[in-house]
């Protein structure tokens, strides 16, 4: 959906101005309900991203103070202007901005927040929109800022897993580098005068070496390729390669399997709890599912819209556990199934946990060895034609 500043002849025949979310141009008129007679001017609305103004949109925090405000009894319009007199980044405050500038207009929240997609996602306006009919807006945001949480939460246990093992191949590589570019060479010129054979491992390392020393620029352009063309294939289509083959390994695609179940558990408890009917929640989960899921999730929607059970159109796609799939039929008979699907992420939450502290603690030890290895190769290979020198003398 697109924005556009549109000024327009009302039922009075009086000039009145709006800003407008349509598919295109040709939608104005539509979504105002008027001829397109009636329009006068239609200009696009330039959306700059969030972050090249300079950050990104605290939603989860914006939630939460939001719902405690909503709590204590404050209206929404005076809440908002509180959130948006607090000393926020310049994009922040623009977007906060935006939004108390529809809500005074008279628009909806939901509407409003629709007005700022830079900051807020179909997601959190779906979830909004939700609760506004059925007069829980301060729940849902409950439920968001509980949602945010979870996911920045295991955005940082993965960012945290990754650090030690990033730091050890970044020394390694460092280490392996000094050798080559100051330490071969110097080796190289003193055996150059020493007569026999050498291994060839040793000439290889030498003859690597000597170029290193000779070239050190080209040697450090030739690394910083080596990494930049990997980033550049991630980005460019090889993550998804590497995700669809990673769903099919023996012991770790069970696992990823469970962590995709556990993330779209918790986006369907977040909109069933804030208000959200069960179909529009499935439409709406689909934008966070895992891509290996989204195709059984379509058909378990459309089984949905027909008529049949939560529970068996799960788990005839294989979109649920035994465990998982006890406890939604506990919610369909209770008629909490929000708070069932929450308590499924959550069992499965912990048992990700578990195999994360396992993997991290398998996967150190083992990258240590490994670069240990490295580096002991290289300072073998340059001692070993000293060590044949030694037994020629001898």
């Amino acid at each position: 959906m697109a924005e556009f500043d549109v000024r327009y002849l009302d039922l009075q025949r009086q000039p009145v101005q709006a800003r407008v979310q349509a598919a295109d141009a040709s939608g104005v008129a539509a979504a105002l309900g008027l001829s397109p007679a009636a329009l006068l001017a239609v200009e696009p609305v330039a959306a700059t991203p969030l972050k090249a103004r300079g950050g990104r949109f605290p939603r989860r925090q914006f939630a939460q103070q939001l719902a405690v405000l909503l709590r204590a009894g404050i209206p929404l319009l005076e809440a908002l202007q509180t959130l948006q007199s607090q000393d926020n980044p310049p994009a922040v405050t623009a977007a906060l901005a935006g939004v108390v500038e529809r809500v005074q207009l008279g628009e909806s929240f939901s509407t409003a927040l629709a007005s700022q997609p830079q900051a807020f996602d179909t997601l959190f306006v779906a979830v909004v929109e939700a609760s506004e009919r059925s007069g829980q807006v301060e729940q849902a945001l409950f439920e968001q800022a509980s949602y945010l949480a979870w996911a920045e939460q295991l955005r940082g246990k993965l960012v945290a897993a990754a650090i030690y093992p990033t730091m050890l191949i970044t020394a390694g590589t460092a280490v392996v580098l000094f050798l080559l570019v100051f330490v071969v060479p110097r080796f190289a010129g003193l055996l150059d005068g020493v007569g026999g054979e050498l291994p060839v491992a040793s000439k290889v390392l030498i003859a690597v070496g000597s170029f290193s020393g000779a070239h050190p620029v080209a040697l450090l352009s030739i690394a910083a390729a080596l990494i930049a063309l990997p980033v550049f294939a991630w980005q460019r289509g090889l993550r998804e390669a590497v995700q669809s083959r990673l769903w099919k390994l023996p012991l770790i695609g069970p696992k990823l399997h469970l962590l995709a179940l556990a993330q779209l558990y918790r986006c369907l408890a977040m909109l069933l709890l804030a208000g959200v009917p069960i179909v529009p929640a499935l439409v709406n989960a689909r934008g966070v599912a895992a891509a290996h899921l989204r195709a059984a999730l379509d058909r378990a929607t459309d089984s949905v819209r027909l008529g049949e059970r939560l529970s068996a159109c799960l788990q005839r796609e294989g979109l649920a556990t035994p465990v998982s799939l006890r406890m939604l039929r506990v919610g369909e008979h209770s008629g909490e199934l929000g708070a069932m699907l929450a308590q499924a992420a959550g069992f499965y939450d912990e048992e990700l946990t578990r195999l994360s502290d396992l993997v991290t603690r398998l996967v150190n030890p083992v990258l240590m060895l490994l670069m240990g290895l490295v580096i002991g190769t290289v300072v073998v290979l340059m001692y070993l034609p000293i060590f044949q020198l030694v037994d020629q003398v001898q």
